[in-house]
């Protein structure tokens, strides 16, 4: 057996890591704020209530972005524990900023592979809800592999998710939307779409909407949401 045929299997990763340059005040954010609203990785599970300080409901986003919807979503709702994902270092310093602006406790921010997170870190039926907001389309045929919503994930995303709890995902893509809802759909053990079979949801309020969206709903663009409620 050759060395190539000896190197370990490389999970194929939904996303490419661009370091863009992190402006000063992201920066400053992560100087003084990590220790604050940062979370480090680590290959065993978390105690949801120590890491907050309480026993609220938590409720995590895959893949953040710059944090608006996150950092709005926690400032609305104080009764709830937040957890966010991202790997692009500029959008976890953007939340940082919008957490301090804010003055919110609720969050805990984590820079890592969301995959991994789930796997390795979230306890069974520890979660009240999970977004997928928006995610990386991949729009290419060749590269749908690398979609983050693939059966791997879901099972995952059973474990997490409490009975009764909610999966939300939103993409602007249709045939993104289209997988999803066939991906999901085919979960129908573990997962009830909460608008009926093969619908949409209409944008839950829950949900904010992020000035891409505004600009792309005045273009005609659509966004097509999916809800869908962990089996007991």
């Amino acid at each position: 057996m050759s060395s190539k045929d000896q190197r370990p299997h490389r999970p194929i990763r939904s996303y490419v890591l661009r370091e863009g340059r992190l402006t000063p005040g992201q920066q400053r954010a992560f100087d003084l704020y990590w220790p604050r609203w940062g979370l480090d990785y680590q290959d065993q599970r978390l105690d949801l209530a120590t890491v907050f300080g309480n026993d609220n409901p938590v409720f995590l986003e895959i893949g953040f972005g710059n944090g608006e919807s996150l950092a709005t979503m926690a400032r609305r709702h104080p009764e709830r524990n937040y957890v966010g994902i991202e790997v692009h270092r500029p959008g976890v310093g953007h939340l940082l900023i919008k957490l301090d602006e804010y003055g919110c406790e609720n969050v805990r921010a984590m820079r890592h592979d969301a995959v991994e997170v789930i796997e390795h870190m979230l306890p069974n039926a520890c979660l009240d809800g999970v977004y997928l907001f928006f995610p990386d389309p991949w729009h290419k045929k060749r590269h749908h592999k690398r979609r983050i919503l693939q059966p791997a994930l879901l099972d995952q995303l059973a474990r997490v998710i409490r009975p009764g709890g909610h999966f939300h995902a939103a993409t602007d893509w249709q045939d993104y939307a289209e997988q999803m809802l066939q991906t999901l759909g085919s979960a129908d053990a573990l997962f009830t779409n909460t608008a009926g079979h093969g619908s949409y949801t209409p944008r839950p309020e829950e949900r904010p909407l992020t000035k891409f969206e505004q600009r792309g709903q005045r273009l005609g663009h659509g966004v097509w949401d999916l809800v869908f409620e962990r089996r007991a």
